[in-house]
């Protein structure tokens, strides 16, 4: 059975501004208002005018590294790395992950 998982992501096409905001949001306060903040300035996803949010989605959807990084992530937790894929650098916050049910 597929997993589904609903996560958020800053997309950023070097190396420099992923390390300067994963900073960013490592050494604040309130780590998620950050995360949300700095995707609606920064990231270079349709998704940033809603926080980063990618809304759910279903094992095989995104890029086999994104994915990665979303099942092995800690849920509601400051992300500690970034991840590159071909479409440059992300910076994941993940909500939730489980298994696709199919309605």
């Amino acid at each position: 059975m597929p997993r589904k998982a609903h996560a958020r992501h800053i997309l950023v096409t070097n190396k420099p501004d992923a390390r300067e905001i994963l900073e960013l949001i490592q050494n604040a306060k309130k780590p998620f208002k950050v995360f949300k903040k700095l995707a609606k300035k920064y990231s270079n996803c349709p998704s940033a005018s809603k926080g980063g949010d990618l809304g759910e989605f279903i094992e095989g959807q995104m890029a086999q590294d994104f994915e990665e990084a979303v099942w092995s992530a800690e849920l509601e937790t400051a992300p500690d790395s970034y991840v590159k894929t071909q479409f440059g650098f992300h910076i994941i916050w993940v909500h939730s992950v489980g298994e696709y049910q199919r309605s």
